[in-house]
């Protein structure tokens, strides 16, 4: 097209100088067409919300609505485990590049060779924790009551301890990566998540002078459950965590309870997590 009389000439830089801020960016390109100012950071506010996050709908309810719904499509259906899904924002735990896919059921690197797990696995986790019937020193209670606290290994950007914070009175979480606790600590600070506690240690040790744990949760497994989860593991309660690797790829989720008598096991499905390491780092 071309371009018309400048009749009403707003110099570019003024207009990126009205608009540019923190959080929003900067509009480039060439003005072809100048028209009243008015008009113009119109024409530049609707280029911003095109290249925002916010302007994707990131952090509209109805995006995280869709997720609940594919979660539920997926057999994932505790009205408990979908409320905490559609109240957290999944896009403020990834890095910004690749929050348009947050709300996807995939996992994405978040730094360190680690990454944040798919929706739908974190959502059979906890409706493992919390499924079954409610008997007698049943940790979650027949009601739907929270758990006082709850014992998360491996932090990682913080998500599913937001997650876990919906659910739980106080949650304790252990990350092995020092950068990675770091990360998740300002994640759940910004996300305004103030009841998970996160610790950088080896998460196989557990934190025993926080002991019992109604649940405990870990995104890390082997071929072995250390010791110490099952002697923190509170009368009543599970914990939920990758075993052993059934064929390439592929582990089988397992699900301890803690009765009376000891702990049983059981198999909860397939996933596939990193290995579980001892240390920090």
């Amino acid at each position: 097209m071309t371009a018309g009389p400048k009749r009403f000439p707003v110099p570019l830089a003024r207009i990126r100088g009205d608009v540019r801020g923190e959080d929003r960016g900067e509009v480039r390109g060439d003005v072809r067409r100048q028209r009243p100012q008015r008009a113009a950071q119109t024409a530049v506010a609707d280029a911003l919300r095109r290249r925002m996050p916010a302007g994707l709908g990131l952090d509209s309810a109805a995006v995280r609505a869709r997720m609940v719904a594919r979660l539920r499509e997926a057999g994932i259906d505790d009205d408990r485990v979908l409320a905490a899904f559609a109240a957290v924002e999944r896009h403020r735990f990834v890095d910004s590049a690749l929050a348009n896919q947050a709300y996807e059921d995939t996992s994405l690197p978040i730094g360190f060779g680690q990454t944040i797990s798919k929706p739908s696995v974190v959502g059979r986790m906890l409706q493992a924790l919390l499924a079954g019937p409610a008997g007698e020193g049943d940790a979650a209670g027949a009601a739907g009551r929270r758990w006082q606290r709850v014992l998360e290994i491996g932090t990682g950007c913080g998500y599913q301890a937001a997650l876990l914070a919906r659910l739980a009175v106080n949650v304790v979480s252990i990350e092995r990566v020092g950068a990675l606790a770091d990360k998740a600590r300002a994640n759940l600070a910004a996300a305004g998540v103030h009841n998970v506690q996160v610790r950088h240690g080896d998460g196989r040790a557990g934190v025993p002078a926080l002991a019992p744990f109604d649940a405990i949760v870990s995104a890390a497994g082997g071929d072995d459950l250390p010791e110490a989860w099952l002697l923190q593991l509170a009368t009543g309660g599970r914990l939920v965590a990758p075993g052993t690797e059934v064929r390439p790829g592929v582990q089988e989720l397992l699900l301890v309870e803690r009765g009376p008598g000891g702990c049983t096991r059981r198999s909860a499905g397939e996933v596939w997590f990193v290995p579980l390491k001892s240390g920090a780092e």
